[in-house]
């Protein structure tokens, strides 16, 4: 990848009309009029158009966003190399692209560094800015996941878990609720907009609308979601040039809004015009948080060796529901069944130190700086109370985390779930960067919960049957 490095990136000339949503609205259903967004031209069938990788770009998802194959790509770039995971950011490229009607705007609203919970968010003080404001969410406190939190506390607690920065959900609050300068509070338990019981209050409404975030940024980084409908029922098709970070604020409002008022969201007046006043310009502040090639350190499996455990979880979501598929699951030997804790500890996959320790959650920081906002970290969740490795203390590989169990979020039966982060970012257990673990290599399935681990011509099912075709025996030699 170092030829790559090398390359110039110098940006193209922008390959962008100006046509106003009046135009484009009459030509898909006379829809309502709003202030003009930046459209593209429409192509020739495999038309070479000029992109510049951005921070996170992998083939499978260049392909499927630009509507062709990774063959192509590689045929009209041959200088990337075989075994590339991510693209290097600002690499020119030329990808071969077949138009597809509705796509969306290029205006971009946020770089992926500051939409994710990573490096750039260090330093930055979520309780201390919001104190500092005039409006209602400084007085604001409520109870929350254990403990009475201030409205800044739980904007910090929920981009924790989610791995969202805490100033893109500020600027969501203040651009829905007036949450920094208003000093009114909503009347509505659902100041967000998204009208369910079950996500009544601040809390839960913030977390609908991060694990929302989440589904739209990783859908589009994988490219598995290209698409998504309005509630008018206009398709919108993201620009394939667009980063996922303004692709996942674009899903988020488009399961508010439709028309004028998710044009304006996603536009210069919207959220972005609301962020620039709070925080300053975004993209001064762009600092790609994933690297040319990424790679995945050594990882043992998460128990001893010789002991068999089954493998309970193919891909399914890091945290929340949906996007991102970043974790898997495995389950010890049943002693007594249920979700009483194990006997056999789950064991740290390599050496770090543990960043966070808390109910049913450690989450282990592979570069030892203690941040679980940098590096790669390794993100497990039930975890027992009883045995949990406890917050500040370095853990070599193979040492025990804690003992497996149903605690912390939703669990059918007694088992460990692992994920990854890197720099923030939930790495999905699948693609071009897919978890390995001493060799054994995850593969999705048709379904959240389904796929296999395959090491060779080995192949491990996910079942949580815990059946003889999903054990797994940690230890052994390669191949």
């Amino acid at each position: 990848m170092a030829a790559l490095l090398a390359l110039s990136s110098c940006l193209p000339p922008a390959d962008v009309e100006s046509l106003s949503l009046e135009a484009t609205a009459a030509a898909q259903d006379g829809g309502p009029t709003a202030t003009p967004l930046p459209t593209r031209p429409q192509y020739n069938p495999g038309e070479l158009v000029e992109y510049i990788a951005q921070t996170g770009d992998t083939l499978p998802a260049l392909a499927r966003r630009f509507n062709t194959t990774e063959a192509e790509i590689r045929a009209a770039n041959p200088q990337i190399p075989l075994d590339a995971t991510t693209m290097p950011p600002g690499m020119p490229m030329q990808i071969p692209i077949y138009y597809l009607p509705f796509w969306g705007t290029p205006f971009k609203i946020l770089p992926d560094n500051l939409f994710v919970n990573g490096p750039s968010a260090v330093s930055f003080d979520t309780e201390a800015f919001v104190a500092s404001q005039p409006g209602w969410l400084k007085d604001f406190s409520a109870y929350a996941a254990g403990a009475v939190r201030s409205g800044g506390g739980l904007v910090e607690y929920v981009a924790l878990n989610y791995s969202i920065d805490p100033r893109l959900l500020l600027a969501i609050l203040e651009y829905q609720t007036g949450a920094l300068s208003r000093p009114e509070r909503p009347d509505s338990p659902y100041m967000l907009g998204y009208r369910d019981y079950n996500r009544s209050g601040l809390y839960l409404q913030l977390i609908w609308a991060a694990n929302t975030l989440n589904n739209g940024y990783y859908g589009w980084r994988t490219g598995l979601q290209t698409s998504f409908e309005l509630p008018d029922g206009r398709l919108e098709r993201p620009d394939p040039w667009q980063n996922a970070g303004t692709v996942g604020i674009q899903y988020y409002y488009s399961r508010l809004y439709s028309g004028v008022e998710y044009q304006t969201a996603i536009g210069p007046d919207g959220l972005a015009r609301v962020y620039r006043s709070l925080f300053g310009d975004p993209w001064a502040m762009e600092d790609p948080h994933i690297p040319v090639s990424l790679q995945q350190p050594p990882l043992l499996l998460p128990f001893a060796p010789g002991e068999v455990w089954a493998y309970t979880g193919g891909p399914h979501t890091g945290w929340g529901s949906g996007e991102p598929y970043a974790a898997i699951d495995f389950a010890p030997p049943a002693v007594i069944g249920g979700c009483s804790a194990s006997e056999r500890p789950a064991l740290a996959v390599a050496d770090g130190v543990v960043a966070r320790s808390e109910s049913g959650i450690v989450v282990l920081d592979l570069d030892g700086d203690g941040d679980e906002r940098t590096g790669w970290v390794i993100f497990y969740l039930h975890v027992a109370t009883g045995g949990r490795a406890p917050e500040g203390v370095f853990l070599r590989a193979g040492d025990p985390v804690g003992y497996p169990s149903c605690e912390r979020g939703s669990a059918t039966g007694t088992h460990i779930h692992i994920a990854r982060k890197y720099n923030g970012e939930w790495i999905p257990a699948d693609g071009p960067l897919a978890f390995n673990l001493e060799g054994w290599v995850a593969h999705n399935g048709n379904a959240p919960y389904q796929g296999t681990l395959t090491r060779g011509n080995r192949v491990v099912i996910a079942c949580d049957c815990s059946d003889a075709a999903s054990q797994v025996r940690a230890g052994e030699p390669w191949p």
